[in-house]
């Protein structure tokens, strides 16, 4: 059966128990095998940590291959989502929000920038910002305008059309964020996310860019269930690291329950010592990340408690 094949390179050797194959558990590492996964069933648990889902793809996103995720995609038949159409109510034709972009904007990818491009520069130097990313997020800035002496970093929709920016700042004005007169209930940057792998949620822009490309803003410190993001979460069964402000962590822990009720699996980022992920090196972050903590209902409770 291809299937265990995969596992077994995934997760090493198993013992048989039933209907089920048991293996190390690759989230606690108990030296027995208490990783219980039944492939008929689709689901899997770990008896010493409880590490758990109803899918066991989840299990093959975090730690096999590309390729052999890639296969067990092609193994699988593909998910009915009915269900959740339901639980979010009826569905009309989306309209996707677009907007123009601000008439001053300059990208400061391009080559033979103006004068006027220095301050700005500088600005996004100093902030650790490579220009590699400038490319990425397409960052700009407006030397003159409503948007005067600000820097500009925009939002594209699936589609590639512009459906929000984010105006910052450099020279110190009282209003160090001006956003477009538009709704922020978009997925920011939707056009280079990847729903099928992991996605790291954080507050604001400058935190997104720390953290790596398949990282979202929330644009703020909630995350509303009827949201698209929080659908597309949802729908895509996507695996989310929480990486938001230590201040918010009440918020976020609100986030937390409601995706855990929809069998998302949920990553909680150690961010303390920080006031947010943008004063973090990249480094930092990944070495962060790489010691989230895996959030279940028993242990989130736990995070409340001590919150308060």
């Amino acid at each position: 059966m291809e299937k265990v094949s995969i596992l077994r390179r995934t997760l090493g050797d198993f013992r048989k128990s039933g209907g089920e194959r048991l293996f190390h558990c690759p989230n606690c590492k108990h030296h027995n095998n208490k990783l219980s996964v039944n492939i008929d069933k689709d689901k899997f648990q770990c008896w010493h940590c409880n590490y758990s889902g109803k899918s066991i793809f989840r299990l093959v996103r975090r730690f096999a291959t590309f390729a052999d995720k890639q296969r067990w995609l092609e193994l699988t038949p593909d998910v009915d989502l009915t269900n959740f159409d339901d639980l979010f109510g009826e569905e009309g034709e989306e309209v996707e929000q677009v907007i123009e972009l601000p008439k001053d904007y300059i990208f400061l990818g391009k080559n033979n920038l103006p004068h006027s491009s220095l301050p700005a520069r500088h600005y996004l130097a100093k902030r650790g910002i490579t220009m590699d990313e400038i490319l990425f997020w397409k960052i700009g800035y407006c030397p003159w305008g409503e948007f005067k002496d600000r820097i500009i970093i925009p939002s594209f929709n699936k589609d590639g059309d512009p459906n929000f920016f984010i105006a910052r700042t450099y020279k110190g004005s009282w209003a160090k964020y001006r956003n477009p007169d538009a709704s922020k209930d978009i997925i920011f940057n939707e056009l280079f996310l990847d729903f099928s792998q992991e996605i790291i949620l954080v507050e604001g822009v400058f935190d997104a860019i720390i953290a790596g490309e398949n990282a979202v803003p929330i644009l703020g410190s909630t995350l509303r269930e009827e949201s698209k993001l929080f659908q597309s979460i949802v729908h895509n069964d996507t695996a989310v690291y929480f990486a938001l402000d230590p201040d918010a962590d009440s918020k976020a822990y609100k986030i937390m329950r409601k995706l855990l009720q929809y069998d998302v699996d949920v990553y909680k980022v150690d961010i303390s010592g920080y006031d947010d992920v943008g004063e973090m090196t990249r480094g930092q972050f990944q070495e962060r990340k790489e010691n989230a903590t895996w959030v279940d209902p028993d242990n989130l409770l736990a995070m409340q408690v001590a919150c308060v």
